[in-house]
């Protein structure tokens, strides 16, 4: 996999791009404490017919963070910036698994002409409940203790509840994921993002409320999937995108975790495929 850098603002942002420049493009934003790595398998299935763009979100993966606090609108706002930079064309097709959805949601929010469809995986947004791992990093000084705790071990369970198929919990990823969370600064990043967004009770209402009813209000293609024994986003908040996106396709994978992007690859880029041609 060929990744390059760019610079945005001062930081050094990293980005996967391949495919036809003059292809209609198709962003792929990852979730929380992740990278870009989550939409490798995409990019060869569907970079035939598109200009496919992963990011690393600013402060995440290897990505440097943007000066500021992080929030739902400053990530946003960076994968703007980044795409700017990148030369991507306008309007893209926006594909978000987990905080990535609710990234995408945001910037079609910021901009609705830059958005031509959603395609929401496992997004946050839609629900209060979280995986407790992520709920006890708003504890006061508990969620520093637990970052400065993280080792092999821990990164290998990470990646436990991520999939079902337990082969694709590799050295691979668990290393990777050593290597993010030794970087300087990462933990701060990534507990004020947590703590942004979500606390000991859950996801915040107040965002989610109001981006969800912008999202309704605007209206565009949007495709949402999930995971069946997704164990950080419940498959439950399927039923609730339904209710706030009733115009909005769905579709549930069985026996799946939190990325079918990686665990169903060839259905999820069908899946994909079929919705980008209506969009």
């Amino acid at each position: 996999m060929t990744v390059r850098e760019v610079e945005v603002h001062g930081a050094r942002i990293r980005a996967h791009v391949t495919g036809d420049p003059d292809a209609p493009p198709v962003v792929l934003l990852h979730g929380i404490a992740r990278s870009l790595e989550d939409w490798a398998p995409q990019h060869e299935r569907l970079d035939d017919d598109y200009r496919v763009i992963s990011v690393d979100l600013p402060g995440f993966g290897l990505s440097d963070p943007l000066p500021g606090p992080p929030s739902l609108d400053s990530l946003a706002a960076g994968v703007e910036d980044t795409l700017v930079v990148l030369g991507a064309g306008r309007p893209a097709h926006l594909m978000g698994n987990s905080l990535g959805g609710a990234v995408a949601m945001r910037m079609l929010c910021r901009d609705p002409g830059a958005a031509r469809s959603l395609t929401l995986v496992a997004s946050a947004g839609f629900g209060r409940e979280v995986t407790m791992a992520l709920r006890v990093l708003a504890v006061p000084g508990l969620g520093r203790r637990l970052m400065r705790r993280f080792d092999r071990r821990v990164s290998a369970q990470v990646e436990r509840n991520l999939f079902v198929d337990r082969a694709l919990v590799t050295d691979e990823r668990v290393e990777f994921g050593l290597r993010v969370a030794a970087r300087d600064g990462y933990a701060a990043h990534f507990l004020a993002t947590a703590k942004a967004l979500g606390g000991i009770r859950g996801v915040h209402p107040g965002w989610r409320t109001e981006l969800l009813a912008r999202v309704a209000e605007l209206d565009p293609p949007t495709l949402v999937v999930w995971g069946e024994k997704d164990l950080i986003l419940p498959a439950a908040h399927l039923r609730a995108a339904r209710t706030a996106l009733p115009h909005a396709s769905f579709h549930l994978f069985p026996g799946t975790g939190h990325m079918p992007q990686i665990e169903r690859a060839d259905e999820f880029a069908g899946l994909a495929r079929e919705f980008l041609k209506q969009a």
